[in-house]
């Protein structure tokens, strides 16, 4: 009697991996018979300007955990590595790595609420990230071109960073050797005194009167962060208790951190379409048939939207028409 693969028991073919790949729906059979024009209503970026910003973080003495033990011989380090550290049980946790730009302009100002507080809409991402901004485009307008405004931008970072470090060791009176893998917390900074790193920037603004929307602007930036033994000599920079095992280690730690800023307004466009996305389902033996997610086409000039039938509201018509 053959066994059968407990994949294929499941029926998910790939339960076992460790990775996936994404399915975004869009496929597209090559021709152009298919491929119709479609509005769409966006966001134009007009102007972006990208920083790369690095920071140092001593952390001497940090402690490893778990202790390694007594009679525990250290050989070398098989890796060291650090990551941001985030609990998703808790997106307000002090401990959480923050990176928040603060950002000032000259030449024009952000617009502000009665309460004086930036007023902010609601972005790309789903939040409340973008800022309308005001500058007197009038000198610029008249000869179609943008206008220039200066900022300063201070970022802050507070939290912490998580670090792993793979030791080869050995046992006391043995030459055994095996990895074992410590790990430990570092604070980057308190929140109420954050590591600030500055510079400055200028940035380009469309006209504020030609226009029905406000010109937006918005930032946002990202971290990674390289860790190594402040002077790559475990002679130097290890510390074992001997009654304990506890591990103690002298860090530096290096924070690059890229962040953009940009000047985006609403903008509609008309771009080549093969159609509406359409991702191919989860089988089920349960229900035959199921409801809609999205609406069918109806723009006459669009795959599928031809159709007729009376008591339908027709499309629009113009004056000339």
């Amino acid at each position: 009697m053959r066994c059968s693969n407990k994949n294929d028991v499941l029926g998910t073919g790939g339960i076992a991996e460790r990775c996936c790949v994404g399915q975004s729906g869009c496929d597209w059979d090559g021709t152009l018979r298919n491929v119709v024009t479609e509005p769409i209503y966006v966001q134009k970026v007009y102007d972006a300007v990208l920083f790369n910003l690095q920071g140092l973080k001593t952390a001497p003495n940090t402690c490893f955990e778990p202790n390694l033990g007594c009679g525990v011989n250290i050989i070398r380090i098989a890796d060291i590595r650090c990551r941001k550290f985030f609990n998703p049980d808790n997106i307000n946790d002090d401990c959480n790595l923050r990176i928040n730009p603060d950002t000032t302009i000259s030449g024009g100002q952000f617009v502000k609420k009665e309460d004086g507080c930036d007023y902010k809409v609601v972005g790309p991402d789903g939040t409340l990230s973008e800022k309308l901004i005001w500058v007197d485009t009038e000198l610029c307008d008249d000869e179609d071109r943008g206008t220039p405004v200066f900022g300063t931008q201070n970022v802050e970072v507070s939290g912490c960073i998580e670090i792993e470090m793979d030791l080869v060791v050995t046992p006391c009176n043995s030459d055994n050797e095996s990895i074992i893998t410590l790990s430990a917390m570092v604070e980057i900074a308190d929140k109420c005194n954050p590591l600030i790193l500055t510079n400055f920037f200028e940035i380009c603004v469309p006209s504020v009167f030609d226009t029905a929307f406000l010109p937006r602007f918005t930032e946002f930036c990202n971290l990674d962060c390289v860790v190594r033994l402040a002077t790559n000599s475990i002679q130097r920079d290890f510390t074992l208790d001997p009654r304990t095992g506890e591990l103690s280690v002298n860090l530096i730690i290096s924070l690059c951190i890229s962040c953009e800023k940009k000047i985006v307004v609403p903008v509609q466009l008309c771009v080549l379409s093969t159609g509406f996305t359409e991702i191919s389902p989860e089988q089920t033996s349960l229900c035959q048939t199921f409801p809609r997610l999205f609406p069918r086409q109806i723009d006459e000039n669009s795959v599928g939207g031809a159709g007729g039938g009376s008591g339908c509201r027709p499309r629009a018509q113009s004056m000339e028409d």
